[in-house]
């Protein structure tokens, strides 16, 4: 009775651990950080790969970041396909005071409740409004500095776009 038993056992047992490997290896897979947005969906870049992401830091009392938020808006409405723009509070408001403020600016795109700089390892400038450009591989490209115009922001689009689709194709 014991050598039916036995192997019964040790298949159990290797089933087991082969249970609590394939659990460990899935639990640690993905450890990339989850951003919170104001409307209390979750976020996370790796989402938004094959996008050119922008992530624009203001604050209420900065005039050119009222004269940018427009610009940004119309980016984010007309090229949705190909961009995401993202916006980060610089004071790093949050709650009832961050919906208020976000929507005395008028932004019409998605808010994060914390600052995601740190995953590309980029310091702040301290200038405002800046914005961090992401390129359609999920790698920091850039930052832009002060107000951006539709054409400035759409010539960063094309610039990542265009390289990216000449890579694909063996362009140059």
């Amino acid at each position: 009775m014991t050598k039916t038993i036995k192997p019964f056992i040790s298949k159990w047992v290797l089933l087991l651990s082969f249970l609590l490997l394939s659990l460990s290896l899935t639990s640690c897979g993905n450890d990339e950080p989850t951003y919170s947005l104001m409307d209390g969906n979750k976020l996370q870049f790796s989402e938004l790969k094959g996008r050119v992401v922008f992530i624009n830091y203001w604050a209420e009392w900065c005039k050119p970041c009222r004269i940018e938020m427009p610009e940004l808006n119309i980016l984010q409405e007309t090229q949705h396909d190909r961009v995401q723009v993202l916006a980060v509070n610089y004071d790093g408001i949050t709650g009832d005071q961050l919906r208020t403020q976000a929507k005395t600016m008028g932004i019409n795109f998605p808010v994060l409740t914390s600052d995601p700089r740190q995953q590309f390892g980029i310091a702040p400038s301290g200038v405002l409004p800046e914005t961090l450009v992401i390129d359609p591989q999920g790698v920091f490209h850039k930052v832009l500095l002060g107000p951006q115009t539709i054409e400035s922001l759409l010539a960063v689009v094309e610039e990542l776009t265009t390289n990216k689709m000449a890579t694909h194709t063996g362009d140059k």
